[in-house]
């Protein structure tokens, strides 16, 4: 029970890696308030998370609206009766490149990834402060330190949650507050299903751009959403208790293949 006790807000919670890391701290003995856009995929999940038997609870929220950011913290301080971990993990993913992009799809893209972030932070810090301090978990990318093809937006808002970890880490260390990001490679995910499709085309092998991408890596597979689980879980407990402004990669060996 590496969080008994603890109380957590995760955002982006009703399906794959933000289920999964709420699923693990429930497990772990945490209660947990998670947000999300789609309302009924986050009424399945608190359905199915409940069965556990532990104190969970799904709220729809926008993270681009800082009023509907204010409001889930208000929700999970409410539920929780206050706050110690916040996951930031909300995210989309827009292909294009600068010159194909639409500025709408570039702004929204930003406006999720690295937005999300700031305004869910903005409102869940001082009451992570008030509780007498806890961990911040931002959700980066592989993305934010390798270039990858048309994905330009998406690369952009991940090098900046990376950057924007440390700042925090900075800002934050004498709040006792920890901030560290969590930088996934390929993991099999909805969101890896459809960047693949969108880059073979409606016509194409979706398949095969998947074999590409995992084809860069020393392990031949991609992540499973609760390896990533796994060491958001670790960052989030008193275990890291030395660890803050860490970019911490899970990534299956992508970066140092040859």
């Amino acid at each position: 029970m590496r969080l008994a006790n603890k109380r957590a807000l995760v955002t982006g919670g009703a399906s794959g890696i933000g289920y999964a890391i709420v699923e693990r701290f429930l497990k772990e003995g945490a209660a947990v308030v998670f947000c999300d856009i789609a309302t009924e995929a986050t009424e399945r999940a608190e359905k199915a998370l409940s069965a556990g038997g532990g104190k969970v609870r799904g709220v729809i929220a926008d993270v681009t609206k800082s009023a509907e950011c204010k409001k889930a913290v208000d929700e999970a301080v409410r539920f929780l009766g206050g706050l110690d971990i916040l996951v930031n993990n909300a995210g989309i993913d827009v292909k294009g490149t600068v010159a194909e992009i639409s500025e709408e799809d570039w702004e929204r893209q930003i406006a999720v990834n690295l937005g999300g972030v700031y305004r869910m932070s903005k409102y869940a810090l001082p009451e992570i402060i008030k509780a007498g301090g806890g961990a911040v978990v931002n959700m980066g990318s592989i993305a934010a330190f390798l270039g990858y093809s048309r994905l330009a937006a998406y690369g952009a808002s991940k090098g900046a949650v990376v950057q924007l970890t440390r700042n925090m880490a900075v800002d934050f260390a004498k709040h006792n507050v920890r901030v560290n990001s969590v930088n996934p490679g390929v993991v099999d995910t909805p969101l890896l299903e459809h960047a693949c499709k969108a880059i073979a085309g409606p016509n194409g092998d979706w398949q095969a751009a998947k074999r590409d991408y995992l084809a860069g890596q020393l392990l031949p597979r991609a992540a499973q959403p609760s390896e990533i689980a796994a060491a958001v879980l670790y960052l989030a407990s008193d275990e890291a208790g030395f660890v803050t402004g860490s970019a911490f990669m899970i990534d299956g060996g992508y970066q140092i293949q040859g």
